[in-house]
């Protein structure tokens, strides 16, 4: 115990003094509160581990350390990047200098300039050890380079949100269906769930009826756990698993899931409840980029995504002048990862494109230490995404049993209002009728809604998480021996 109190108070003070991330610690801490929660049980409900429970941090601390933070990033990214040493020279400005006020004079990083040029952001003297690719759902596959330390203490990171978020322990067994080419999910996934004692299972993205069989199926395995307890998958392919066990009349009884995280894509209220109803089991969201790990957001129960400024500075811009917005207002997220937590591949005041409205107030929930947002609405491509959200939209779509799952739909600018195009199981004036009332009743102003059981027939869709499909040789029949081989 006096080890991991040590080990607690090294990895404050290395955040304090903008020190190299102090891995090393961070991973005691992670292997401690493994050892502790398996000797003397699950932590109370008032527990100071507990997300929430660490009390609020005064203002002006929290301002202090964070004009520290972004004064030895900005500092550390200006004379090792060439990117940034070019921008700095530039503006005439010097990092070690600047305040909170001044931080908004700096340029935006638009997207396409990491991926245009990756290693004009990798800074010099530090070794890269690992390329993270983005799913590229959102264009060209973004870089991002990772040093080995980096990597460490991810794993360290998503052990502890494995133990206390997912409650994941000894035992249990949890499957990730995601894309196998997402290298740091699987590598810092598969490396926490064996740090805690469980048990990993690749999944991937395979067809939906064959991972509803492998969550069903019973497993070898000794231990309490006869089924896959955990899952973790994108939020579109969630929609597709939703989709085959309604179908093919997959119910709660079925699974043995005692946990469903569901991220990278906006998840619906309407989706989650028909999820719920399937595996019996309430999804969890959040919200992490690779660009910007391993900050991140956690959602709490009244549905206000809350960013963690230990990580990175947070800020909600207009997604055109980047300018702050008002309070009730939609903007982008723009994020800043903090040293020491990044090393190798820097990023100041990152466009991420992602929609979030401002709150308006402060929020009355049990993360309300933790500055926070609305949840994420979707992505800024164009006007239309902030006048017709795609969360507004799937709110729609995902409640309807009669549009196939996941939702594929398209926006279409017409002169009396955007054009709706869904792809639905079949086409009628019923479910028209039902469509444009419930679009009505959320104020989206749309010039009419198009069906289409022909997704070819429509105009382009965003591509799905879903869509990074994976193969298996389950349902394929066996091969003919040829004549004359041993069998």
């Amino acid at each position: 115990m006096f080890a991991s109190a040590v080990s607690q108070l090294r990895y404050a003070a290395g955040l304090l003094r903008g020190d190299r991330m102090p891995v090393e610690s961070l991973a005691r801490i992670a292997r401690d509160l493994v050892a502790t929660i398996r000797e003397f049980g699950e932590p109370g409900e008032g527990s100071a581990l507990l997300p929430g429970q660490q009390g609020a941090t005064d203002p002006e601390v929290r301002r202090t350390v964070l004009t520290r933070g972004l004064r030895l990033t900005a500092r550390r990214a200006a004379t090792r990047t060439a990117y940034y040493q070019a921008m700095f020279a530039g503006l005439g400005v010097r990092p070690q200098e600047l305040t909170l006020e001044s931080w908004t004079a700096l340029p935006v990083t638009p997207k396409a300039a990491l991926r245009g040029m990756p290693a004009a952001f990798v800074a010099a003297g530090v070794e890269p050890a690992l390329l993270a690719l983005t799913t590229g759902t959102s264009g060209t596959p973004t870089h991002v380079w990772l040093s080995r330390r980096e990597v460490d203490m991810m794993v360290a990171l998503n052990t502890i949100s494995a133990v206390l978020g997912q409650r994941l322990r000894p035992g249990h067994v949890l499957a990730y269906a995601g894309s196998s080419r997402g290298t740091i999910p699987v590598l810092c996934v598969s490396t926490a769930v064996m740090a805690v004692g469980a048990t990993f299972v690749q999944l991937g993205t395979l067809d939906p009826e064959v991972t509803l069989e492998r969550l069903a199926a019973p497993l070898p395995l000794p231990g309490p756990a006869r089924q896959i307890t955990h899952l973790t998958v994108n939020t579109s392919y969630l929609a597709a698993l939703v989709s085959a066990a309604e179908q093919g009349g997959w119910c709660a009884a079925d699974f043995g899931l005692l946990s469903l995280q569901s991220g990278g894509e906006v998840l619906s209220d309407a989706l989650r409840v028909r999820a719920r109803r399937v595996f019996g089991v309430e999804p969890e969201t959040g919200y992490v980029l690779t660009e910007s790990m391993p900050a991140g957001a956690r959602l709490c129960s009244a549905g206000h995504l809350h960013h963690s400024t230990e990580f990175a500075h947070v800020e909600v811009l207009d997604p055109v002048t980047y300018r702050p917005v008002a309070p009730g207002e939609t903007g982008s997220l723009v994020v800043t990862p903090l040293l020491p937590y990044r090393e190798c591949t820097l990023l100041l005041r990152y466009a991420t494109g992602d929609l979030v409205r401002r709150l308006g107030a402060s929020p009355a929930c049990e993360l309300a230490a933790i500055p926070a947002t609305s949840d994420i609405l979707g992505r800024y491509d164009g006007p239309l995404s902030l006048a017709v959200p795609r969360r507004e939209v799937l709110e729609i779509l995902d409640a309807e049993p009669d549009v196939a799952l996941p939702a594929r739909y398209a926006l279409v600018p017409e002169p009396g209002g955007p054009l709706l195009h869904v792809l639905a199981r079949h086409r009628s004036s019923r479910l028209s009728a039902r469509l444009e009332e419930a679009a009505a009743a959320r104020g989206l102003p749309l010039g009419g809604i198009v069906l289409h059981e022909d997704l070819d027939a429509m105009p382009p869709t965003p591509p799905l998480r879903a869509d990074l499909r994976e193969h298996s040789f389950d349902r394929h029949p066996a091969a003919p021996v040829p004549a004359g081989a041993r069998p």
